[in-house]
C-alpha cells in the first residue's frame, strides 16, 4: 500500500522527488488536496496558490527529466509565515496595516529555499505583526489546533505549527522572538528550531525586536529541521547581525548517537507549576534519553525570572519602536491585545531598557558557568498542553492574560540569551493534546539539539502522529 506523498516527512519526500519515485506534481496536489480538506477547519493560510504552485510543479518536473536539479528542495512544496517578503507577493504580516503590501525583495532565508528547489503553496497565517503567543488574530480569525480544533495552536507562527501538524507543508518557516517558533511546535506536535541570534540572516524578514528575533524552521522532525538550517544558516551581507561563524554539518548530527553525552535537568524554575501530563511526558522523556546512553544531570541555573523579565522589557520596547508611526497615524488599525503590547512598550524608561541591554553579556556569562558540564539543557516549552481558544482569548478579561503570561515563561530567557532551542513533540495528553519540550544548546551549537532530537526520534513515534479530521 502506498503512503500518501503528503504524508512523508520533508526528507523522505525530496529524496522521492529527486529519485524520480515521485513527480512534484503528485507530491503538491496531494498537498492542495489536504489544503482543501482541512483549510476550513484550521484558517492556517493566508492565501493558497494552487494553479501557480502546479505550474512550478510541472516546471520542476521537466527540469529533472533533463537532469537539472536546483537542489536539496527541487520540486517539494512548502508554504510559509507571511511575513517573509516575496518580491510581488502581498505580505500582510498577519495585520490590517499591511494588507495590501506588495513586497519589493524577497527575504534571504525564503530565496536560499526557492534556489534549493522549493515550490510556493501559498503563505500561512499568524499572529498580527507576530506579536502574540496564542495564535489568535483579532484581524482574520484564530488558526486551531488540528489535534483539538477548539484549543490553540501557540504564537506567533501559528499557521505554520497548524500546517505542518495537519501535513498541509512539509515544514515552514516561523520567527521566533519571545518563543514563537516553539510554543506552535509543542502544541501542535512538531518540531521546531529556534536557531541561535544572528545563525539566520533576518533580511527581508518583517522586524519585531532587533535584537531578539530570529528565523528558524517548523517540520516533522529534528532531520527536517536540519535540512532547512543547512540550506539557510551563513553570512549575508544584507544583515550585518547574520554570522559568519562555521555552518556545521546538520545532517550528519542528526545520525550521531547520543550515548555519552551529559543532558541537564534544571533544578528550578522550568520544573516548577508544571501540569501533572507534561510533569509525566518530562519523566518519561527523560527516561527514553537515558535508555539511548544520556547522561541526565541537574543543573542549578542563575534565576530565570530575572531572565525572563529582562526579555520582556527589550522586547516590548524595540517592537514599539518599530511601530512608533503607525501608532501614531493608523491606532485604529490594531487589534486591541498587539495595540495594548504595543502602548506598554512605549512608557518603558530608556534607563531600564538599556540596563537589560548591558545586563545580557554577564547573564550569559553565567548561564555559560552553569551549564559547563553538561552538552545540552532539557526543559519543557510550556508548563502546560494548549489551552482553548476561548479562555485565551484577552477579550474574555483577566483570566485570559494570566493564561498568556503562564504559557511564554519558559520560553522568553533563551531568547534573551540569544541560544538555540530544538522544541520536539515527547507525548500527549490523555485527551489527546501534544506536549513537547525543548532542547537548548550553547550559541551556534544547532548541531548537538538536533542531534538529540533525532536521537529521541528514533526512539519513539510521536512526531508521526496524524490528526484526524
Amino acid at each position: 500500500m502506498s503512503i500518501e506523498p503528503a504524508l512523508m516527512s520533508l526528507t523522505a519526500v525530496a529524496k522521492a522527488i529527486a529519485d524520480k519515485r515521485m513527480s512534484s506534481r503528485e507530491v503538491t496536489q496531494s498537498c492542495l488536496h489536504r489544503i482543501l480538506e482541512w483549510q476550513p477547519h484550521l484558517n492556517a493560510f493566508m492565501a493558497i496558490e494552487s494553479d501557480a504552485a502546479l505550474q512550478a510543479a510541472d516546471e520542476a518536473d521537466a527540469e529533472l527529466a533533463r537532469g537539472r536539479s536546483r537542489g536539496a528542495l527541487h520540486g517539494v512544496p512548502l508554504a510559509h509565515k507571511d511575513m517573509y517578503y516575496d518580491a510581488g507577493k502581498i505580505v500582510t504580516c498577519g495585520s490590517l496595516i499591511r494588507r495590501d503590501f506588495v513586497a519589493a525583495t524577497t527575504s534571504t532565508a525564503l530565496q536560499r529555499l526557492k534556489d534549493a528547489g522549493q515550490v510556493r503553496l501559498g503563505s500561512l497565517q499568524m499572529a498580527e505583526f507576530a506579536y502574540g503567543p496564542t495564535g489568535h488574530n483579532r484581524h482574520y480569525g484564530p488558526v486551531r489546533n488540528p489535534f483539538a480544533r477548539e484549543h490553540i495552536t501557540g504564537g506567533s507562527s501559528s499557521g505554520s505549527g497548524s500546517a505542518v501538524a495537519a501535513r498541509l507543508t512539509f515544514a515552514a518557516l516561523g520567527s521566533d522572538t519571545g518563543g514563537s517558533i516553539r510554543m506552535p511546535a509543542h502544541f501542535c506536535g512538531v518540531s521546531g528550531l529556534k536557531t541561535s541570534y544572528g545563525r539566520i540572516s533576518r533580511a527581508g524578514a518583517m522586524p519585531l525586536s532587533q535584537s531578539l528575533d530570529t528565523v528558524g524552521p517548523l517540520a516533522r522532525t529534528a532531520e527536517d529541521c536540519a535540512l532547512l538550517l543547512a540550506l539557510m544558516a551563513g553570512p549575508d551581507p544584507e544583515d550585518l547581525t547574520a554570522s559568519a561563524a562555521p555552518v556545521d554539518d546538520y545532517m550528519a548530527a542528526t545520525r550521531a548517537p547520543i550515548k555519552g553525552l551529559r543532558i541537564g535537568v534544571p533544578s528550578a524554575f522550568y520544573v516548577d507549576d508544571l501540569d501533572g501530563e507534561v510533569a509525566r511526558v518530562l519523566d518519561a522523556t527523560l527516561a527514553v534519553l537515558r535508555q539511548e546512553g544520556a547522561d541526565i544531570v541537574q543543573v542549578q541555573l542563575p534565576d530565570q525570572r530575572q531572565l525572563q523579565g529582562a526579555c520582556q522589557i527589550v522586547l516590548a520596547a524595540e517592537a514599539a519602536a518599530f511601530h512608533k508611526r503607525w501608532l501614531i497615524e493608523r491606532p485604529q488599525d490594531y487589534g486591541p491585545q498587539v495595540l495594548k503590547r504595543l502602548h506598554n512598550g512605549l512608557a518603558i524608561p530608556a534607563i531600564a531598557y538599556l540596563e537589560a541591554l548591558r545586563w545580557r553579556g554577564p547573564a550569559l556569562a553565567a548561564h555559560n558557568t552553569a551549564t559547563a558540564g553538561v552538552d545540552a539543557l532539557i526543559a519543557p516549552v510550556a508548563p502546560m498542553p494548549a489551552p482553548t481558544i476561548a479562555e485565551s482569548d484577552v477579550g474574555g478579561g483577566d483570566g485570559a492574560e494570566a493564561v498568556i503570561q503562564r504559557i511564554t515563561r519558559f520560553t522568553r530567557p533563551f531568547n534573551y540569551l540569544g541560544l538555540p532551542s530544538l522544541a520536539i513533540p515527547c507525548g500527549f495528553t490523555a485527551g489527546g493534546l501534544p506536549v513537547g519540550l525543548q532542547l537548548i544548546g550553547r550559541s551556534f551549537d544547532e548541531a548537538m539539539v538536533l542531534r538529540i532530537g533525532a536521537a529521541f526520534q528514533r526512539a519513539t513515534d510521536f512526531h508521526e502522529r496524524v490528526p484526524q479530521l
